[in-house]
């Protein structure tokens, strides 16, 4: 099986000092990787405040999580990350993921494609950042990018190309991830939304039995690689809970969560979910165990750095 690794993202740091203490307890505590989100309305982009993370640390890595392909070319992506990569001395991990958001989208006037169209152009997105780390010139042509004869600059430290992570929920993303990715997290899928309508995650989509159908995708599409890949999950819907009473807890949220979405889940189903932590640290640390066991998963996103800090203190490395 492979050790436990953590995953955490900075929290409210909201200026540079706040923001280089953050990254250097998440160092101390165990963390594998800080991350952070790529969206518009949060209060930086994650080039920057990974840069600054990396200056004030030693070993943890950086990654986007997750940088949407939408918002920039893969080329400049390649080289924002290829520069972080060498001036961090090799500690970039690459996140990239078609996008989801589409309230996002109809702010700055991106046209919100089908889902297909999206996962394609993160195709040729991934071909086009793995040709840039490559040595030397490459050239690609797609319906969505063309390349010719580029020779992208700097080339990382990590050879062939620093690791790369994939997320998705449906059988077309999690298929490419099967194929092109190192690391694969296993997200929600999202319920439809029209223009300007919040975007929400389907509960039926966390559960063990739906996970499962995810890794059974992962699994066809990546063949003899499978087992080189790492899982990854992530809280979905709401952040972690430390409690005694996990089955009042998530009573609570499944009751907003059904007014919101009009879904119905079983109690003991969404507890169970991969994407779900309540319950004592004793509770979450089994139930850790117990996925890794069952599912593989060893790679997981807390959230913030405090509230599973001793779940991470337990099981990190081991």
């Amino acid at each position: 099986m492979r050790p436990f690794r953590f995953l955490a993202d900075p929290g409210d740091a909201a200026d540079g000092p706040s923001l280089a203490d953050a990254a250097r307890r998440a160092e101390a505590m165990g963390y594998s990787t800080l991350v952070y989100a790529d969206h518009l309305v949060l209060p930086f982009g994650f080039v920057p405040l990974l840069t600054w993370a990396a200056a004030a640390t030693e070993r943890i890595h950086l990654m986007p999580f997750v940088a949407n392909n939408d918002l920039r070319h893969p080329a400049i992506l390649a080289q924002d990350l290829a520069s972080l990569d060498v001036l961090s001395g090799g500690r970039v991990e690459v996140a990239m993921g078609a996008g989801w958001n589409r309230p996002e989208y109809d702010a700055i006037g991106i046209p919100f494609d089908a889902i297909g169209t999206r996962v394609g152009r993160l195709a040729e997105a991934i071909a086009v950042v793995k040709g840039s780390f490559g040595e030397g010139r490459f050239s690609f042509s797609g319906e969505h990018y063309t390349m010719t004869e580029h020779d992208g600059q700097p080339k990382p430290v990590q050879r062939p190309h620093p690791p790369l992570f994939i997320g998705g929920g449906g059988r077309r993303l999690l298929t490419l991830a099967g194929r092109e990715a190192d690391t694969i997290s296993l997200a929600p899928r999202t319920l439809t939304a029209a223009a300007g309508e919040t975007v929400r995650s389907d509960p039926r989509s966390i559960t063990i039995a739906a996970t499962e159908e995810k890794i059974g995708w992962l699994r066809e599409a990546a063949g003899d690689r499978f087992d080189a890949i790492e899982l990854n999950v992530y809280p979905t819907g709401t952040a972690p809970q430390v409690t005694d009473h996990p089955r009042k807890a998530a009573a609570d949220l499944l009751d907003g969560i059904r007014a919101r979405t009009g879904v119905d889940v079983p109690v003991d189903d969404y507890l169970a979910s991969p994407n779900v932590f309540i319950g004592s640290i004793d509770g979450l640390v089994a139930k850790l165990q117990e996925l890794r066991e069952r599912l593989g998963i060893s790679s997981i996103m807390t959230g913030d750095l405090d509230t599973l800090a001793p779940v991470v203190e337990r099981l990190a490395g081991t």
